[in-house]
């Protein structure tokens, strides 16, 4: 099952805001174990390793998570990270790990996973990703989709069009539009429709296909890359070109380039169980609750006509903190040595807004 051209790319550099302040500067998202005895990033690596081989998996993030991740997995390597000199978006990031493949293997096959997924169904995932090397072999840039089975506003959507041929047990289709976030009557809309998937912001292409895009979509962005390309071999880049990388715009890959990519399609599954842990919302809704819609990640808790609330404690077992809670619903209460949050649950995915408020005052000690 294993390819020699098959290559990983989890992308592990975002800071994970939207979790916070669980998640911190020293403690990112994908470090969290949030489902059971592993981390999200344990999680990501290993459930990938039957069909990678273990030098083809590499991790891109920047130099101060990788000292926290490299811990993580006892086989991984120096060799297996690609460090940012900073976070530029995913174009940057992607083209940047496109550009270190191209050295050794131009027309390799590259996987753009994430460290801060939830799959229910690895096996199911593992099928998939094999799908999508095969189509990305005869030249597509391929998209990862989700078919929804609730109109979410939270996700962006991709509009699939006619059939692109069948890869194993998975039909391929056209993507004939990226949509982003869309609001309550359109995702309402996107679902009746039956055409529109959730954008999983996973892809697989060859190197020398989506090197080629952003050659076309965004020249400075290649133009960078080619700088970088240059200098990789001679250990030059950390002294020459951290500023040419500053200097880059910000972008996501979906507003680079797969909105005017040529050949895009999508490969939509149902049944993987998947959930992008965005904030502390998609968490409840993937957890277990209690008769009362409630999901209690602590030990001591007196709760009294409390209902569809999440409350978590960081460090269960060792806080003496007791939380009480009466007359309450649908909150987010997270608990920390040093910050207490409390938000409505249907506004979790705007706890940035604290975070951007301590980063301008200067509070970075709750960071």
């Amino acid at each position: 099952m294993m390819k020699d051209n098959y290559y990983a790319m989890i992308m592990a550099g975002g800071g994970g805001t939207r979790l916070w302040p669980l998640s911190r500067r020293g403690r990112p998202k994908q470090s969290l174990k949030l489902f059971g005895d592993d981390t999200l990033f344990q999680v990501a690596v290993e459930r990938i390793t039957p069909i990678f081989k273990r030098e083809n998996i590499n991790i891109l993030t920047v130099e101060d998570q990788a000292r926290i991740l490299e811990t993580q997995v006892e086989w991984l390597k120096p060799d297996n990270f690609l460090l940012e000199p900073a976070p530029r978006g995913t174009a940057a990031a992607i083209g940047l790990a496109a550009m270190s493949l191209r050295e050794g293997d131009e027309e390799g096959v590259m996987a753009c996973l994430t460290a801060d997924h939830f799959i229910g169904d690895e096996e199911l995932f593992r099928s998939l990703l094999l799908a999508a090397y095969d189509a990305a072999t005869e030249g597509h840039l391929v998209t990862l989709g989700i078919r929804p089975d609730y109109a979410d506003t939270g996700y962006g959507y991709i509009q699939q069009g006619e059939s692109a041929g069948r890869y194993n047990d998975f039909e391929a289709y056209q993507a004939l539009q990226f949509r982003e976030k869309p609001d309550q009557e359109t995702a309402e809309a996107y679902l009746s429709s039956g055409d529109f998937v959730w954008n999983s912001g996973m892809f697989v292409w060859r190197v020398d296909r989506i090197l080629a895009e952003i050659e076309r979509q965004m020249p400075e962005l290649f133009r960078v890359l080619e700088e970088m390309g240059v200098a990789w071999d001679d250990r030059e880049r950390d002294d020459t070109l951290p500023q040419s990388w500053m200097d880059l715009e910000s972008v996501t890959i979906d507003y680079g380039i797969m909105e005017g990519a040529r050949d895009v399609v999508v490969l939509p599954v149902e049944g993987l169980g998947w959930l992008d842990v965005g904030d502390w919302s998609r968490l409840f809704d993937i957890q277990s609750k209690d008769k009362t819609g409630n999901v209690v990640l602590a030990d001591e808790t007196i709760l009294d006509e409390v209902k569809d609330t999440l409350i978590l404690q960081d460090g269960s077992g060792t806080s003496d903190r007791l939380i009480a809670a009466l007359g309450v619903h649908d909150l987010i209460i997270i608990d920390v040595d040093d910050v207490l949050l409390i938000c409505s649950r249907d506004r979790a995915g705007e706890v940035k807004r604290l975070v951007d408020s301590l980063r301008d005052k200067g509070n970075l000690k709750y960071l």
